[in-house]
């Protein structure tokens, strides 16, 4: 199998586990609270990877090399308390489906840009009519999956 089949298929699988995991953290947010389901899954994450690099001994097991890394790299830990507070947020509201569009469609505008510009080390892939066409396309279907 293509190498890139395999990319695509990883990234809608991640996409698969995004949506169900925002849908279990917004029910445990209405039982203990957001801020506290943010908490408790980076802590239930932490313990699952703990287990994985160093019992498992999957991955390289090299954390000697975090000094390295360029520093806004570990903002990654930042952004993922956002991200798990404002999808367990917003999916009660808007519902998953719609939650969920809106997620894709922020990501994909984000990552249009950093394509961009190159940033962060990536090639740069610059933006056309298409790329815009396709975004616009999703953010309709947003607003289409908003209507009752």
């Amino acid at each position: 199998m293509d190498a890139k089949l395999i990319a695509l298929i990883i990234a809608a699988t991640s996409g698969l586990t995004m949506a169900l995991q925002g849908t279990m953290n917004s029910a445990l947010g209405k039982v203990v609270g957001l801020w506290e389901t943010t908490f408790i899954v980076h802590a239930v994450g932490t313990v699952v990877v703990g287990i994985l690099v160093f019992v498992c001994r999957l991955g390289d097991c090299d954390l000697g090399k975090w000094a390295s890394a360029p520093w806004y790299t570990y903002l990654g830990g930042v952004l993922s308390v956002l991200i798990i507070y404002m999808v367990a947020r917003s999916m009660p509201v808007v519902g998953v489906a719609s939650a969920t569009t809106a997620i894709i469609v922020g990501q994909v505008l984000t990552a249009a840009a950093i394509d961009h510009l190159g940033i962060f080390g990536f090639e740069r892939i610059p933006f056309n009519w298409y790329h815009l066409a396709g975004t616009l396309l999703m953010a309709g279907g947003a607003f289409l999956l908003l209507k009752k």
